[in-house]
């Protein structure tokens, strides 16, 4: 299941749209906020795009992580949640790059870079693209891997 468009948890799409998930692969769970930033009004910026987001109020949520950006230009949660509001809005090709535009400030974030790739394979399904977001379900699968073995989810 999918949870808020900017939870920043994508599942898999269901078996029925043709695509498959590596081992079917759980959704991924994102740390808490306060471990996306270190500064409280950016934290307080993304719970308010959640709560947005989960209000039905796309317009509200990319006003408050546009903001967040103007705070935080290369914090890679912020760049994670706008794609994720993008996905919702069904703006795949955005959801796409911005998810990797995360992926470039990530570093060794594997969780981080896991949710990203799980909303590249669910935006490649919804345009039809099965091969390419089963590759993209596998990679987020390999850094999910990754991710249980570090310290600190996020971090």
């Amino acid at each position: 299941p999918t949870t808020g468009a900017a939870s920043g948890v994508v599942a898999p799409p269901e078996a029925a749209s043709g695509v498959t998930a590596p081992g079917a692969m759980a959704p991924i769970e994102p740390p808490q906020r306060t471990a996306m930033s270190q500064n409280r009004a950016v934290v307080a910026l993304l719970e308010q795009a959640h709560a947005n987001s989960d209000a039905g109020k796309p317009g509200a949520a990319d006003s408050a992580l546009e903001r967040a950006l103007r705070i935080e230009p290369r914090n890679p949660w912020v760049w994670a949640e706008i794609a994720q509001v993008r996905l919702a809005q069904g703006r795949y090709n955005q959801a796409i790059s911005l998810a990797r535009k995360s992926n470039s400030f990530a570093g060794n974030k594997h969780l981080l870079q896991a949710i990203n790739w799980q909303l590249i394979g669910k935006a490649r399904a919804a345009k039809g693209d099965t091969d390419g977001a089963n590759q993209a379900f596998q990679q987020a699968a390999d850094l999910a891997q990754k991710a249980q073995n570090e310290p600190t989810p996020g971090q």
